[in-house]
């Protein structure tokens, strides 16, 4: 009886050439979509910003055209006359403390949860991610009497612990997965060499963690600054239109003069609150990218 010696049949492996061709078939459909992102995207702020310098006619008329002359004016008629300047002090003044705030007391929170094993430090660590699953609409009323009966209600100071209190549990959770993926040799060495907790924190551990840090610090300041739902609840009352900031500023706007609206004055006040975040993001993106990339990879 013949026995049959030749290996069993495998299935043929694909050719390195059609993977390569279905490799580049998928990164063009992934540069495509992105390429229709960012269009959807770059349209509407390049439309705002040629608006800002176009007249009421010429807003209303053919969309894409150029504007007839560059009308300063609508910029200076904004920051003045609409109070813009005010309002843009103030968003810069309330965001830079509870965004400080926020960086403050949210690494120490997750650097003591991510670092230090206590009883009740998952707990803790879950109270703090849950904050995510609660839009700032759903508690809107019971914050307003709280804030109203510790008399914080018109104030900064009660906008600034609410941005903090609503920024704390994004940056708890992005910066204890942060923190955990840091070396233990270095803490370890500096605490032999009689470093304490807090100088191990403020001069080893907040250094390491540079790119982390500058990421999330941007992600609150674009948060805080486009803020629109908190302001409008608790900056409120006599004398509260002193204390706006630039996003009731600009609804202000839109809304006070009806049909006659300064519509020119209106995209350039647009401008104003848009151009910060573009300028800063610019500038910070390769920290940004860096910090994202190193707390997936590490």
């Amino acid at each position: 009886m013949a026995i049959d010696t030749k290996p069993a049949s495998k299935s043929a492996a694909p050719s390195p050439e059609k993977t390569r061709r279905e490799v580049n078939i998928l990164a063009g459909f992934g540069h495509a979509f992105l390429a229709v992102w960012a269009l959807l995207i770059i349209a509407p702020l390049i439309w705002t910003f040629l608006a800002s310098f176009k007249s009421n006619e010429e807003i209303f008329g053919d969309a894409w055209t150029m504007p007839g002359a560059l009308r300063l004016d609508n910029w200076t008629r904004a920051w003045s006359e609409a109070h813009v300047g005010q309002y843009f002090l103030n968003s810069v003044f309330v965001v830079a403390l509870s965004t400080a705030g926020t960086m403050l007391l949210g690494a120490m929170a997750a650097y003591v949860l991510a670092r230090y094993s206590f009883w009740g430090n998952r707990i803790i660590y879950y109270l703090f991610v849950s904050g995510l699953a609660f839009p700032v609409f759903l508690a809107l009323v019971p914050l307003f009497f709280v804030v109203r009966n510790l008399g914080l209600l018109n104030s900064y100071l009660g906008l600034i612990l609410v941005y903090i209190a609503y920024s704390l549990p994004f940056t708890v959770f992005f910066l204890a997965a942060f923190f955990k993926s840091l070396p233990n040799s270095v803490a370890e060495a500096a605490t032999m060499d009689g470093a304490s907790h807090t100088r191990l924190f403020f001069q080893v551990m907040m250094p390491m963690a540079r790119s982390g840090l500058i990421s999330i610090t941007i992600f609150n300041v674009i948060g805080q600054w486009n803020q629109y739902l908190l302001p409008l609840a608790l900056l409120q009352g006599e004398g509260a239109e002193d204390k706006w900031v630039l996003t009731q500023g600009i609804a202000n706007i839109s809304t006070s003069a009806g049909f006659d609206a300064d519509w020119g004055g209106l995209f350039a006040a647009l401008t104003m609150a848009i151009l910060p975040m573009i300028v800063i993001y610019a500038i910070f993106q390769r920290q940004i990218q860096s910090g994202l990339t190193s707390g997936a990879v590490k």
